[in-house]
């Protein structure tokens, strides 16, 4: 017999080599019918697989993202087999499940897919899952598995044998489809009752540019019509607050491939508002205790290779730059923490210095694969609100809430309410990708784990998530149409100090090591910008946008009065505009809307005469009749109220 555990601590017992399903139908088959895959001690499992050994057992069904994830990989699958009935002779690359649905990497040969031919491709997939196949899971030989796809003249899938070895290779079947896979995948294809192809795009073999350009097929799916129909809402909305579009109609930024790619270009809007989001954190910053530092973008090759980001890294950052000195390298910082460690280290330190909190918007640069580039989400030079605590070891609990403070003051005050904190953990196979003892690893978890749970956050725990110098607490941040992001970030590391010998004078007169808490509440200014415009759809509240107002005279009589009104409103540091264009009223206001400009402030013979505006705001219409002074005084509070979005 052996005991199984459940997410509740029941413990039952079954005999060794029961299977998730055969637990859960003993418990109601219903239950059984809604099941997906199973967690077993933290790995998803096949339903079917046996159990050999006492276990912590979790059953996942829809509701459960592990659950979805293996719909989404076993709709992949159906994908492919749709894909090999369609067009005979495809190769296939690889086809895991993403955050919302799936993708599968083909090689047509001379074929070319259009979005057209998606919608037979999906009812072939409907077709094929009516049958009910099961997806069946089978141990092979590494011999066995090069010779089936040596026949299958499928280079992509010799390739990936080539890093496997005996005892390790798994293939999965459906239907007339076989595919070289670790799985996990659901019971049978009839699950997938709803299909939707989405789009089409290149991708380069194993994200190598230098490799063969594959067709990448995007599709999600639903164990019901209902959901698809609800996601396609979503989808078009999406669309509509996506942070590319409504960035180039706002002018806030740009790219140029001259520039270079992944290399955002700020407008004198764009840049306005980073300035506010910056403003408005330094400010919580100072009354934090932190200090203002700045360090170089470029940084000598040994300083990485001491912080271990060298050997981490390395392949993701931009090449070395040599100098005329004989062997003198330098690299653009792919990350501010081992300067930050430099500045701490250029004097003496005491326990009464204690926490040091050094805070920079520092830009750093990695060189993300051409592919993988998308908007102000994924860029190649990116600024960080990054901040390092060095503290000693009794205060790195009380240091960690209060920056949990700190992430929580700067959502609430961006209209950011639903959220979980992920705790990052390490894997607790594969030791071989962290650095530092299993002791200070240790610490640094209970620390994190205690700290979120005296803070009441919601929270949960990732395993094989944490940073290779210690684990972390991530904020997964939904945004105002139920999509999930990862914004702030706060991590606990005993690593970098002992790697940079980074010491402090004790009480007892002897040298100590500090601790270090990474943290980063926006992460990156500019992923951070892409979710906020996403977020808010381009409408900002007052205090961030960066034209709080225009003023629209009726004709050019009144052009000399909307500039008085500007100057008074600039005088109180509001950021005002006027549109002095030949333009009849209502155009203008149409225009201010569509630039989601907060107020509008109509001036004509009435509002000349009597010294007066009539405002307007944003979505709302017309709100009355006020004096500049009134206008003054509204605008100010609302601005100073840092009201969220409405």
């Amino acid at each position: 017999m052996i005991n199984v555990t459940f997410p509740d601590g029941a413990v039952r017992q079954y005999e060794q080599g029961t299977s998730a399903m055969d637990i859960a139908r003993s418990i109601s088959e219903g239950l059984a019918r809604k099941l997906l895959a199973a967690k077993v001690n933290d790995e998803v499992w096949d339903l079917t697989r046996p159990i050999d050994a006492d276990a912590n057992l979790k059953l996942l069904t829809w509701d459960d993202a592990d659950g979805k994830s293996t719909f989404w990989h076993s709709s992949a699958h159906l994908m492919a087999e749709a894909l090999e009935a369609i067009y005979p002779g495809v190769k296939l690359g690889i086809g895991p499940a993403i955050e919302k649905g799936f993708y599968y990497d083909i090689d047509l040969g001379d074929r070319q897919i259009s979005e057209e031919d998606l919608r037979a491709l999906e009812a072939k997939m409907a077709e094929l899952a009516k049958k009910n196949s099961e997806y069946v899971r089978r141990g092979v030989s590494k011999a066995e598995a090069v010779e089936y796809f040596t026949k299958k003249d499928d280079e992509y899938k010799l390739e990936l044998l080539e890093g496997l070895n005996d005892g390790e290779i798994t293939f999965y079947s459906q239907g007339n489809f076989t595919d070289l896979c670790r799985g996990p995948h659901i019971p049978t294809t009839a699950a997938i009752k709803a299909v939707k192809l989405t789009s089409i795009a290149g991708a380069y073999w194993r994200g190598d540019e230098k490799r063969k350009m594959l067709t990448r097929i995007y599709g999600v799916t639903f164990p019901n019509q209902k959901e698809l129909e609800e996601y396609l809402v979503l989808l078009e909305e999406a669309k509509k607050r996506d942070h590319r579009k409504i960035g180039k109609e706002l002018e806030l930024f740009t790219f140029s491939e001259r520039v270079g790619l992944g290399l955002p270009l700020w407008l004198p809007k764009g840049a306005m508002l980073r300035e506010r989001l910056q403003q408005f954190l330094q400010k919580a910053q100072i009354a934090s205790g932190y200090l203002p530092v700045v360090t170089p973008h470029i940084g000598h090759k040994n300083l990485y290779i001491t912080s271990g980001h060298y050997e981490k890294y390395g392949i993701d950052s931009f090449q070395p730059i040599k100098t005329p000195q004989e062997g003198e390298e330098f690299f653009l910082k792919p990350m501010n923490c081992p300067h930050h460690c430099e500045i701490y280290k250029a004097a003496p330190r005491s326990y009464k210095d204690l926490p040091l909190r050094l805070a920079e918007f520092g830009t750093v640069y990695r060189y993300e694969q051409h592919g993988e580039l998308h908007g102000l989400t994924r860029v190649r030079g990116f600024t960080q609100d990054d901040a390092h605590l060095f503290c000693r070891s009794e205060q790195v609990k009380d240091e960690f809430k209060k920056v949990i403070d700190l992430v929580l003051y700067v959502f609430s005050s961006l209209g950011f309410a639903d959220f979980t904190a992920q705790i990052s953990l390490r894997d607790q196979v594969d030791r071989s990708k962290y650095i530092g003892s299993d002791e200070n690893w240790d610490i640094a978890e209970q620390a994190i784990i205690e700290s979120a749970a005296e803070k009441g956050l919601r929270t949960v725990i990732e395993y094989g998530e944490a940073a290779f110098y210690g684990p972390k607490l991530d904020f997964m941040v939904k945004d105002a149409i139920g999509r999930k992001w990862q914004l702030g970030t706060i991590q606990v590391d005993y690593n970098l100090p002992e790697r940079f010998d980074l010491t402090y004078i004790g009480e007892d007169n002897a040298k100590h090591r500090p601790v270090m808490i990474h943290r980063a509440p926006f992460g990156s200014l500019e992923r951070f910008i892409a979710v906020l415009i996403e977020h808010c759809a381009g409408k900002f509240p007052l205090w961030l946008a960066p034209v709080q107002g225009i003023v629209l005279p009726i004709s050019d009589k009144y052009i000399e009065y909307a500039k008085e009104v500007q100057q008074k409103l600039q005088q109180s540091e509001l950021r005002i505009e006027v549109d002095d264009r030949n333009e009849k009223i209502g155009k203008k206001i149409r225009e201010a809307e569509m630039n989601k400009i907060p107020y509008m402030l109509v001036v004509g013979e009435k509002e000349m005469n009597e010294g007066r505006i009539s405002l307007r705001k944003q979505s709302k219409g017309d709100i009355g009749t006020r004096s500049v002074e009134e206008v003054t005084e509204f605008l100010k509070e609302e601005v100073e109220s840092k009201s969220t979005f409405e």
